[in-house]
């Protein structure tokens, strides 16, 4: 199936590992421009090593978290390509373990790093695709911003980022930009957090993946990656405003 990603070009956050980098070796896979930002110059230039290897990248070392790497970012894309055609925000984590244990620090970082960074770097691009009336944006939120579960800050930012695609959907379709979000589930990859957590408790983690993964096993970025390139083609275009479960059965919502 071709997608219609040739030429596209795409801004993947956090693009130097895990999820990120499957996302953005999966556009590549497509044939699209990429743009991969991360804080991490070592890793990131391992990750635009490898992605240049089939596809034009340009990489940039940034944090999204503050105006001036956000505008890097941007300027970077527009300099090497003239527009940006999707804005990936895949950026998250945080939060301490409890509500009580959570410090009014750590619930803004917590909001930051997974919703305003993403909220402030559309801010950015979709003024541009709305005047050229074509764009999507896709926000990588998690099943536990679909369903109670993890960290209260994690979880109460991942589900505004859910909350925020909805809404950004239904006010830019009609001026041609899609917005959806996907929610992954517990995804393993090196140097993850479940890889850690695998590594010192293996027989916890065991029992997790008996008790809460259907499928028996982990999910891979690659499989995360697969549906966020096909929501950014016109393949998907009667998507819209939706939130994609990419979990393995692991949610228990109905909707």
């Amino acid at each position: 199936m071709d997608l219609g990603l040739r030429e596209r070009v795409v801004l993947v956050t956090g693009g130097s590992r895990g999820i990120g980098r499957a996302i953005a070796k999966g556009f590549a896979a497509e044939g699209a421009k990429l743009v991969v930002c991360a804080r991490g110059e070592e890793k990131l230039s391992e990750a635009a090593a490898e992605l240049r290897a089939g596809a034009d990248v340009t990489a940039i070392v940034a944090d999204v978290l503050s105006d001036v790497g956000r505008r890097a970012v941007v300027d970077g894309a527009l300099a090497a390509y003239g527009r940006i055609d999707v804005l990936v925000c895949n950026v998250g984590g945080g939060g301490g373990p409890t509500f009580l244990d959570t410090t009014p620090a750590q619930w803004q970082g917590a909001l930051d790093l997974n919703l305003n960074s993403g909220v402030e770097l559309s801010r950015l691009v979709v003024p541009a695709m709305l005047e050229r009336q074509d764009g999507v944006v896709l926000f990588v939120s998690s099943v536990f911003g679909r369903e109670w579960g993890g960290r209260p800050a994690y979880m109460a930012a991942k589900a505004a980022e859910i909350a925020i695609a909805k809404s950004m959907a239904r006010e830019l379709a009609p001026r041609g930009v899609r917005v959806n979000s996907v929610a992954p589930g517990s995804i393993l990859f090196p140097g993850g957090s479940w890889d850690k957590r695998l590594r010192e408790e293996p027989e916890k983690i065991a029992a997790f993946v008996e008790r809460e993964l259907p499928l028996g096993r982990f999910g891979t970025p690659e499989e995360v990656a697969d549906v966020v390139v096909f929501l950014a083609s016109r393949r998907a275009s009667l998507v819209l405003g939706a939130c994609v479960a990419v979990d393995g059965g692991q949610s228990r919502s109905l909707i």
